[in-house]
């Protein structure tokens, strides 16, 4: 309903603060409502925040109030009224409403205030979106894109951006996304930028990759994602010790900056800042050897299969990769990032130079962030030697004519090269404080779900 109104000046509720006392004008959809006597309280959102409404109905035309007698939820609204500081909370305002008008009146919205099941909300993640939680965990995903842009754009990185599909593998060929390629064959959905960033590394020094990855893994956890993100920095004339001293600047920087810009988020989201301001340089490290060692001394076992098909439980061996139960064991030590690194070459991939101090280990690492986050980062010193890297592609009985054009990076004025990843949506469910990874993404994908 429009009616007469003094000038108004369009504003976001973000910016509410800087007009007290001024008539504004936002435009967005109602969130909520609740009603006392003559008095109307509805909620507003635009996208940059939520204000409470305050509708007197001696104060407003027989109209204005009829109108907001009618609004439901999600309902599109444009508000005009005045912004007053809220008379009990500090730090907080409200939007004395004089006129409203309905854009379009919202019918049956399905994900009303009552509590609903994962799957209902899962299905209609298209609207969920619009809820106050998961608001505030995609902003703080926003925060944490950009804060890791600005990371590396400060240091001189430069962005290159790797193609999505791929006629290799990267991680292993049990995981790949497979698709005909027209008449050149099969190719795959990238598993990885980073076999594109070294080569981009050998032109501009310093690169990174930062985009969309994907991994046909059968997995269910709370960790796993089919579809995620990931920043991949490359550097040549990087070895092991530099690769892991940047790996630990940028948490520190990301998880820091989040702490600083984000903090209404993550109170609406109740996480305790103070165990993310404790996430500060130097963080822990410890070779594999030692992180076998401490798991068998705190008998820490891992759970296998016998012949018979029974489940057994044997002190960790060496050469097995760590599971999650491993990780987590690990972690209940530390209150920061932990640093492993040196594993058997064995379970690592066939581009991780080998230790030359013993062959039996590659130059990897893993860095695992506390409260059961798990794995957020992996990365290596990668083989620089031609010879070696064919020795290990043949033992990864993987074939040598896709990777050629990978081969000539050793060919041609090969250097010492390190770099990881780290993945977005496990950095993000830990900076939230979330149990599964699945809020993290718009719109998630898992071997349960391609939809919306």
């Amino acid at each position: 309903m429009q009616t007469d109104t003094p000038s108004k000046t369009s504003v976001s509720i973000a910016h509410l603060k800087e007009h007290v006392g001024e008539v504004v004008t936002i435009k967005g959809w109602l969130y909520n409502i609740r009603s006392s006597g003559k008095l109307m309280f509805p909620e507003f959102r635009d996208g940059s925040g939520i204000v409470q409404g305050v509708v007197a109905k001696n104060e407003v035309s027989p109209a204005v109030w009829e109108a907001c007698e009618k609004l439901t939820q999600e309902s599109a609204v444009i508000v005009t009224g005045e912004v007053a500081k809220h008379p009990k909370l500090a730090d907080t305002y409200e939007l004395h409403v004089r006129d409203i008008e309905i854009v379009h009146l919202s019918r049956g919205y399905p994900i009303t205030p009552k509590e609903h099941g994962i799957e209902f909300l899962s299905d209609h993640r298209h609207l969920w979106l619009r809820s106050k939680r998961q608001w505030a965990i995609m902003r703080i995903r926003h925060e944490v894109i950009n804060a890791i842009r600005d990371f590396f754009n400060a240091r001189e990185f430069i962005l290159v951006d790797a193609p999505i599909i791929t006629p290799n593998a990267v991680e292993g060929t049990t995981t790949l996304f497979e698709m005909d390629y027209f008449d050149l064959g099969k190719a795959y959905l990238t598993q990885s930028g980073q076999l594109y960033a070294e080569a981009a590394a050998m032109a501009f020094g310093k690169v990174y990759t930062f985009g969309p990855t994907f991994r046909a893994e059968k997995s269910k956890t709370r960790r796993h994602l089919t579809e995620f993100w990931m920043v991949e920095p490359e550097m040549a004339y990087y070895d092991l010790e530099m690769n892991m001293n940047l790996a630990e600047e940028l948490v520190e920087y990301v998880v820091q900056r989040t702490v600083e810009r984000r903090k209404e988020e993550l109170k609406i989201l109740e996480r305790d800042i103070q165990k993310l301001e404790r996430i500060t340089r130097p963080f822990y490290r410890m070779t594999y050897t030692e992180a076998v060692k401490w798991l068998n001394d705190h008998d820490v076992k891992l759970i296998k299969k016998a012949e018979d098909g029974t489940e057994i439980q044997v002190d960790f061996p060496w050469g097995e990769d760590f599971g999650a139960p491993q990780e987590e064991a690990l972690m209940q030590q530390f209150d920061k990032p932990c640093i492993i690194h040196r594993y058997p070459a064995e379970v690592k991939a066939f581009y991780m130079k080998r230790d030359p101090e013993n062959p039996k280990l590659a130059l990897a690492m893993d860095m695992l962030a506390p409260e059961g986050a798990g794995e957020i980062i992996g990365g290596s010193q990668r083989e620089d030697s031609y010879e070696a890297l064919l020795e290990r592609l043949r033992e990864h009985n993987l074939p040598q004519e896709p990777f050629e054009w990978y081969l000539d990076l050793r060919r041609y004025g090969s250097v010492p090269h390190s770099g990881f990843g780290l993945g977005l949506e496990r950095t993000v469910k830990w900076i939230c404080g979330l149990e599964h990874i699945r809020e993290t993404a718009p719109f998630p994908r898992m071997i349960y779900r391609n939809t919306p």
